[in-house]
């Protein structure tokens, strides 16, 4: 594995700007219904006190369409002021979506983007200090890896020239014309992590040194996080197949969602150094090397992207399955059978984040080459759920 810290001159960029910067579509109710579901034992140090358990059946209702007429949308990230950046996967650019009116504008493209097949500008993350050091990270796919870059963004240079030069913070994750990962977001420990794939070749899900298949978690400068279950190595779980959600509960606990391959995918509450079983598992095992999961579904109802966590329950996006997932959560088991939302209403489902209170921003993924885009995929959309 391969890091490096930011070069100086970034960081002094980034000081000289934080010191001139301040910081209609229709409801659609969703029907329900229920998918099998299993469960594990919860990461350690999750606290075992009494815990709210939210309904067992819950709703969702689309407020209104955002923003229209994206092409191949991937990461979505909320900046605190208001308004959404969102990447486009193909044409490795990042754009600014006033949430309010649904005005583009550009900030401008990422050097070195390679996209084929899954692979591209894929997810982005705002520093945990963005209000006054204003850095963009993105996860992106080049000619010879995954890695992860972070860019200064300038908002007061013209559209298209808003990005700053990317300063690779990680390289060398695999890469593959399929399963290239790519979610990354910041933990409530102000740690990076990152959910990576096998790019096909699945021996590097078990192989601890190879940062295929695995989570990891690193500090904003690319090192080993400290407390990491491996020593010196940002790995933090292993034995995942393609890990695209990341999402903490109001207890700081980590759940992950997964693709499976031909029998189920998997929603996972991760314990630090815990081996989830691919390819020797495949959803639920009696095996006991391998930590189970909570909940699992059959691959055409799920092949599951991004996930958020909101109103008690992990919302998770399904790509193949065209629905949004809800599971209702009590500790770091699902409380009662996950239940089915928008099924087949607006396509693939991709990235879910949320928007505050009982709110969710929800993106569609049909023009990625899978999907049957309509006169006005790709979309965002607001939705409410409970």
């Amino acid at each position: 594995m391969q890091r490096r810290a930011v070069t100086t001159a970034l960081a002094a960029s980034a000081l000289l700007l934080a010191a001139g910067c301040s910081s209609g579509g229709g409801d659609t109710p969703g029907g329900g219904s229920a998918s099998s579901s299993s469960t594990a034992p919860g990461p350690s140090g999750s606290r075992e006190t009494a815990e709210h358990t939210p309904p067992a059946t819950g709703s969702v209702r689309v407020v209104r369409t955002v923003a229209a007429n994206l092409k191949t949308p991937w990461g979505l990230a909320p900046l605190s002021g208001g308004g959404l950046l969102l990447a486009d996967r193909d044409d490795g650019t990042i754009t600014r979506i006033d949430d309010r009116t649904g005005k583009k504008t550009l900030l401008g493209s990422v050097p070195g983007v390679s996209a084929a097949g899954e692979g591209g500008l894929l997810g982005i993350a705002l520093s945990p200090g963005h209000a006054s050091d204003h850095l963009v990270y993105a996860y992106l796919t080049t000619d010879s890896d995954n890695r992860i870059v972070r860019m200064l963004y300038d908002t007061k240079k013209p559209s298209g020239e808003q990005l700053g030069a990317p300063d690779t913070v990680f390289k060398g994750i695999p890469k593959g014309t399929i399963h290239n990962g790519g979610r990354i977001a910041f933990g409530p420990d102000g740690m990076l992590y990152a959910g990576t794939g096998e790019s096909g070749n699945r021996g590097l899900s078990q192989d601890r040194d190879s940062l295929g298949g695995k989570i990891l978690r690193m500090t904003p400068e690319g090192e080993p996080a400290p407390g990491n279950p491996f020593g010196d190595s940002v790995v933090y779980s292993y034995g995942h197949r393609n890990v695209q959600g990341l999402a903490w509960d109001d207890k700081q606990r980590l759940f992950a969602s997964e693709f499976g391959q031909d029998t189920w995918d998997e929603l996972n509450a991760i314990k630090p150094g815990d081996d989830y079983g691919w390819p020797i598992a495949e959803g639920k095992s009696t095996d006991p090397r391998f930590h189970g999961p909570i909940a699992q579904w059959r691959t055409d109802e799920a092949s599951p992207s991004g996930i958020a966590y909101a109103e008690g329950s992990i919302w998770m996006a399904g790509l193949r399955g065209e629905r949004l997932w809800r599971i209702p959560l009590k500790g770091t088991q699902s409380s009662a059978p996950p239940q089915a939302f928008l099924k087949g209403t607006y396509g693939r489902l991709r990235t879910v984040v949320p928007a505050g209170g009982n709110k969710l921003w929800l993106t569609t993924s049909n023009t990625d080459g899978r999907g049957d885009p309509s006169g006005t995929d790709d979309r965002i959309l607001e939705v409410e759920v409970s």
